[in-house]
């Protein structure tokens, strides 16, 4: 990219060029409320799988220019630590060095990561970073892709190229935002349905919903790891945790009761999803569930992969003051739907706004 005025042949001139300009991604987190490991490849390309999850009001946010030739590093990376490197390469971040990888990067690049939930928290931060900074720098380049080639992409990153032990559901997620069914087919493929909610309903379910943080961390992908090598000896737990999905979209359209109904069913999903490895749980996680339902919780589940992180439970209002007293050493995080997806906020070619 140079302005007019500039001479094109100048390496100098482009570079300094390439430093002003500036890319800003939000890329919002999720609640997975069913369906949770039937979106892992080895089970739903050879079952199927599906899963009903909501983006929130809680976001990734990465910020990405071409860096100026004055320094001593090509490549600088700030998230919880800060990395100026000569090449992609000797980056230690796996997602940006992946992401830089695959899309065969070669130009000097800041990259700065800020969020407003920890990462390792259960609510998809991982992926949500993969899906933003996919997002920045393709548009950094001048790309506009679709939700469907984001999530794809950022799928591919996180498996095959990273290696990681992760479902499909948190890319997705990222990528189209707002409150759906996501099927997953035998051949790799994907449909998103968006749950359609009248207003009210809405309102009711997001009134119903409380979220704590229980601020203890783990590694997703090791959790992942044991509950991978386990599925198939798991099959019947799976199947009636896919089986769920469907349960709850028809709750969540027709019960006359839809807090009620919507908690209980969560609470034996929750039930189920235990059994998938003796790693999902622990002692310090089935205290605060049980403590969060003889307060008032219709039932509840521990985000992500297990073992820590977020926990949301299903309260109707009279009982919520009352789960946040029983809960109070964890933080109390409200939280609103989000409909957006990933999207870039920012865009300032050639530092022009």
């Amino acid at each position: 990219m140079c302005r007019a005025g500039y001479v094109k042949n100048s390496i100098f001139t482009e570079q300094r060029t390439r430093g002003d300009s500036m890319i800003v991604s939000m890329t919002p987190f999720r609640i997975s409320f069913f369906g949770g490991g039937t979106d892992y490849p080895t089970w739903y390309k050879l079952n199927g799988g599906s899963v009903i999850s909501t983006t929130i009001n809680k976001y990734c946010y990465i910020t990405c220019r071409y860096l100026p030739p004055f320094f001593n590093h090509r490549h600088r990376v700030v998230y919880s630590r800060i990395e100026n490197v000569m090449d992609a390469s000797e980056i230690q971040h796996p997602s940006v060095r992946a992401v830089m990888k695959w899309l065969n990067w070669q130009k000097g690049i800041e990259i700065h990561h800020d969020g407003d939930l920890p990462a390792r928290s259960g609510l998809g931060s991982s992926s949500s970073f993969t899906v933003g900074l996919f997002n920045a720098l393709s548009a950094l380049e001048g790309r506009l892709i679709s939700n469907r080639e984001l999530a794809a992409q950022a799928i591919h990153i996180e498996q095959e190229v990273i290696r990681e032990n992760v479902g499909s559901q948190d890319q997705i997620a990222a990528a189209f935002g707002g409150f759906n069914k996501i099927d997953f087919k035998r051949d790799g493929s994907f449909d998103v349905t968006p749950i359609i909610l009248p207003q009210d309903k809405k309102v009711a379910l997001e009134n119903n919903l409380m979220l704590f943080f229980t601020g203890l961390s783990r590694n997703a992908s090791d959790i992942a790891k044991s509950k991978i090598a386990n599925m198939e000896n798991r099959f019947e737990e799976l199947d009636r945790i896919r089986r769920m999905v469907d349960q709850a979209a028809d709750i969540l359209q027709n019960s006359s009761d839809m807090a009620t109904d919507f908690g209980r069913l969560l609470d034996e999903g929750w039930q189920y999803k235990k059994q998938l490895s003796d790693q999902v749980s622990t002692p310090e996680i089935d205290e605060i569930y049980e403590a969060a339902k003889s307060a008032g919780a219709v039932g509840g589940k521990l985000m992500g992969a297990g073992g820590g992180g977020f926990m949301v439970f299903v309260v109707k209002p009279e009982f919520q003051e009352r789960v946040r007293e029983r809960l109070k050493h964890l933080i109390y995080v409200p939280f609103q739907f989000e409909s957006s997806g990933s999207k870039i906020v920012l865009y300032q070619p050639n530092g022009l706004g």
